[in-house]
């Protein structure tokens, strides 16, 4: 029987942050930030401008590999995200368990 992976409680270890999720910012969550006036997000957008170059995001402005969410913070063992009440709507909609990028993924195929 499968578990739901709604149910799955997120752990917080970090892995789908681990994914440049950038790339899937959209209209909506654009404008939602310059309506709360969130310029330090709109910029450092922005100053990464990440492009596809085949399997992989680079940026824009030097080339370099756009790896892991420039918002993902970590103290100590502790992940979060340093925009979580106002993340973008990929991040909102992400169920635990949900990708190969969980390590709860296997359990919720089980």
């Amino acid at each position: 029987m499968m578990e739901n992976p709604s149910a799955i409680e997120c752990r917080r270890c970090g892995k789908c942050c681990l994914a440049n999720l950038i790339a899937y910012v959209t209209d909506e969550d654009i404008g939602r930030w310059n309506r709360e006036g969130r310029r330090d997000i709109i910029l450092i957008l922005e100053i990464e401008k990440g492009v596809w170059a085949g399997d992989r995001l680079v940026s824009s402005r030097d080339g370099k590999n756009l790896r892991g969410c420039p918002f993902f913070s970590c103290t100590g063992q502790a992940f979060s995200c340093s925009i979580y009440e106002t993340r973008p709507e990929v991040c909102r909609n992400y169920i635990p368990g949900s990708s190969e990028l969980c390590p709860q993924f296997a359990k919720s195929r089980s």
